[in-house]
Parts: C-alpha cells; structure tokens; sequence
C-alpha cells in the first residue's frame, strides 16, 4: 500500500529575479516587477510530499517528527527572512525564480530523506502562483 503524507511550512522570503549580464531595461521587459533593483517580498507556503509504503510495525510511512526537524533544520533556518539571491548560497549564480527555488528545496530533501520514497515539493509564492517538482 503506497501512501503519500505532507508537512507543511512557512518562510518569508526577498528576492530580485534578473540576469546580470542584461540591462535593467531588459530585465524589466522580461521579469517585470519581479526584477526591482532593491528586491522584493513573498511569504513562501511550502508542502512536503513524502510517498511509500507503510511500516506495518509502527503504522508509519515515515515519522513525520524527523521530516519537520529536516525542514525546519535545511529549509526555514536556510531561508527565513533571506535576501535570497545574497544570503542563500544556492542562488549566488542561479536566478531565485519559485521554479528554482523549489528545485533547490527538493534537492536539500533529497539528501536528508531516504530513497525509498519519494518527495514532492509544492510550493507557493502568492495564493495563486505555485509550482509543484517531483524531482
């Protein structure tokens, strides 16, 4: 029986979406407001998606316990109240789109949470643009 259980999370967030290497008129016409030379703001709603088989012995799929210390550990503590593109090391050549932001999230889970399952990371950030990587 293959079963999926999530966690949720916070974190709130600053970011500039830009290419260095364009003009800011440049990066205005193709990230638009997203592109503000002195960034900008979102509060991230994060799901983690955890998917396996159930332990018949402790009625786990996974102890929900250990993957709120590893999100809280690797991603809030990472990413709360950030400058994302000049605090977060990920992000030093790798523009902070929530695309990209949710890549780096899975693969910081990724290394913390064993292969036999599988993870999917659903992430918000506004209530309306979200993105969803399964890996």
């Amino acid at each position: 029986m293959s079963l999926t259980i999530y966690r949720k999370a916070h974190f709130n967030a600053a970011h500039r979406l830009f290419r260095k290497e364009w003009s800011d008129e440049k990066n205005l016409e193709v990230f638009g407001k997203c592109s503000n030379p002195k960034y900008h703001g979102h509060n991230y709603d994060l799901e983690v998606g955890i998917t396996g088989e159930l332990d018949p012995e402790t009625g786990f799929l996974i102890n929900l316990d250990i993957v709120k210390q590893i999100i809280e550990q690797d991603i809030e503590e990472a990413f709360d109240h950030k400058n994302l593109n000049l605090e977060v090391p990920e992000f030093a050549s790798l523009n902070p789109t929530v695309e990209n932001i949710a890549i780096v999230i899975y693969n910081k889970l990724r290394l913390k949470i064993p292969e036999q399952y599988d993870i999917t990371v659903k992430l918000f950030e506004t209530a309306r643009n979200f993105v969803v990587y399964t890996g």
